[in-house]
Formats: C-alpha cells, sequence, structure tokens
C-alpha cells in the first residue's frame, strides 16, 4: 500500500464517517440551469433568456419576472493548489503540505462518494498539472500524488516567489460551468491575487483554506541561527533571541495578516483557516456548523445576484 492510499484510508476511518452527513448536504447541486425543480422567481434582466419569463406573474406584478431552475447534473469540484516551497514548511510535527493533502483527500472524497466529480490545478510558479474532473475514488489519490509531486528543479530555479494571481488567472479562464472551487494556499503571495479571487468568487462557490503555522505570526527565541526564503533561497543570518529583532518581525507579520484578512473579506470568498498544530477534524466540523447555521440566517440563495454582477463584468 502506498502512502497516499494510507493517508486516505485512515481519514475514511477516522473522519469522513463524521463529516459525511454533516457536509454532503451543503454540496448538492446548487446551479441553477434547465433542470425540471422550479428554483426561484426574480425580476427579468438584460442578459436572461426570454424563454424563462413567467408571463402568469408578469401580468400579475406589472414587471417581467423569469423562472430559475435547479440544474439536472451533478456538482463539480475544483481544487486550486498551490504548491510553491512555502507550502512544505511547518515548525512542528505537520508541514503545511501534509495538512494541505489530508483536507484535499478528505474533502475530495466526501464529495466522490455520492458521485460529484472533482479536479485540480497545480501550482508551482506555473500551472504544471491540470487535472480533469472525476468521480471515482483513484481521482482522489491522483489528487494528493498531483499535490506533493516534486516541483522540477528547472521550474524551481526559476520561480523568484509565488504569484498567485497566475493559478487563479488560470482558474477563471477554464472553469466555464459553476462549480465548487477550493483554493489551497497560505496566501504568502505577491499582490494582485486579491481581485481574480474576487471575480472567481463572483461566478463560483470559492471557499480559500488558507494554510498557517505559528511561527508565520511569532519567531521563537532560537539564538543565532539562519533563515533562508523558501521560494528565492536569499539567506539572513540573525539573532533570534534578540526581543528588539523578534518585535519587529511580530509588527511586520501582523501588518501582512491584516492586509491579507482584508483581501479575503473583500473577495467575497468563503475563508477556513488550517493551521498545521490543529485538529482537522475538529476544524472542520465547526466549518460545518457555520456552514449550516449560515444557512438557517440566509434563506434566500445569492446566486442570482452573484451571476448578474459577473454578466455585467463580462
Amino acid at each position: 500500500m502506498n502512502a497516499h492510499e494510507s493517508v486516505l484510508r485512515r481519514l475514511e476511518f477516522t473522519v469522513l464517517k463524521r463529516l459525511d452527513g454533516l457536509l454532503q448536504g451543503d454540496y448538492r447541486t446548487f446551479s441553477r440551469g434547465m433542470g425540471l425543480d422550479l428554483a426561484d422567481l426574480r425580476e427579468y434582466q438584460p442578459q436572461d433568456d426570454v424563454r424563462h419569463i413567467d408571463w402568469n406573474v408578469t401580468a400579475r406584478l406589472d414587471a417581467p419576472h423569469v423562472r430559475r431552475f435547479m440544474e439536472d447534473r451533478d456538482l463539480t469540484a475544483w481544487f486550486l493548489l498551490d504548491a510553491t516551497a512555502s507550502i512544505d514548511f511547518g515548525s512542528g510535527e505537520q508541514t503545511k503540505l501534509a495538512l494541505a493533502g489530508q483536507f484535499v483527500a478528505m474533502m475530495a472524497r466526501v464529495l466522490t462518494r455520492h458521485g460529484n466529480r472533482v479536479g485540480a490545478l497545480r501550482y508551482t510558479g506555473t500551472v504544471d498539472t491540470v487535472l480533469p474532473p472525476r468521480s471515482t475514488r483513484n481521482q482522489v489519490l491522483q489528487l494528493l500524488q498531483a499535490l506533493q509531486r516534486p516541483v522540477p528543479a528547472t521550474a524551481a530555479k526559476a520561480t523568484q516567489g509565488t504569484e498567485l494571481a497566475v493559478l487563479l488567472q488560470r482558474a477563471e479562464n477554464l472553469l466555464r460551468k459553476r462549480s465548487l472551487v477550493f483554493v489551497v494556499s497560505d496566501f504568502i503571495s505577491s499582490p494582485g491575487w486579491q481581485l481574480p479571487l474576487q471575480r472567481l468568487a463572483l461566478r463560483h462557490e470559492v471557499l480559500a483554506v488558507r494554510l498557517c503555522d505559528a511561527a508565520d505570526a511569532q519567531l521563537p527565541a532560537l539564538g543565532l541561527v539562519t533563515l533562508q526564503d523558501a521560494e528565492s533561497g536569499e539567506q539572513f543570518f540573525v539573532d533570534a533571541s534578540d526581543a528588539a529583532f523578534r518585535a519587529r518581525y511580530q509588527a511586520l507579520a501582523a501588518e501582512a495578516e491584516a492586509a491579507l484578512v482584508a483581501g479575503l473579506q473583500a473577495s467575497g470568498a468563503d475563508t477556513l483557516e488550517l493551521a498545521t498544530g490543529d485538529d482537522l477534524l475538529a476544524a472542520m466540523l465547526r466549518y460545518a456548523h457555520l456552514r449550516r447555521t449560515r444557512a438557517r440566517m440566509k434563506p434566500s440563495p445569492r446566486w442570482p445576484q452573484a451571476e448578474v454582477a459577473a454578466g455585467a463584468m463580462s
């Protein structure tokens, strides 16, 4: 049994049984299309198909209204995987990469167990892997393999830093039909990813899965150490026992954190934060609870408004 199969089997026995009933109901088909089940009625917009006008309601309300239906097809989910060097880091027993692998395996298996399809794009400085959506258990293993496949030496040498916008723009061009999109990254990136994420969230249901580690925010007092930028290779010799240096480090980290949180909030995407020291099952149970609470508070879905905004931008 290979390592990926072992990880998946362990998650199936320890995590999936708990999550399956909680999450699957949230991830049934959410698209509006040409199905048989009426989803809602709303006022006619210029880009709407006139064949969907409900003339009875239009006459009654003295304003054109269109019918919207639940689309008769399974859900398609995409995992946008940041596999740059900063992901392969962890100050404790687990790296962000290992945590990402567990999350991807768990969520992909929840979806494929009910016939939904999952696909992936992997970013390592460029989008070097596109895995078309499929609904088999073997597809989940291929997702894990794609995430943890070594980065080619030529790509690693050419990379001077993460540009997450490249991954998001590729997904924006590739994903034509409405999908569920998981952006799995630590979001340590050059500026410019916020707007592509916002555009993606207008057309799709997007969950930004933010991977983090305690050392991202606070440097431990390790004494004289050499720090190396995982992506550029640049090295710094510092005195980590210097309280003033650690305070400056923490202040810069707090500033970057505030900008990151603001960017995620402005994008309109949901956010799930996963720390390397957290229990994955507990984090996912909290997330499932939040989804259900939000669904009860907002009975009217936001997809029609999002699609109208997306149409106006195109």
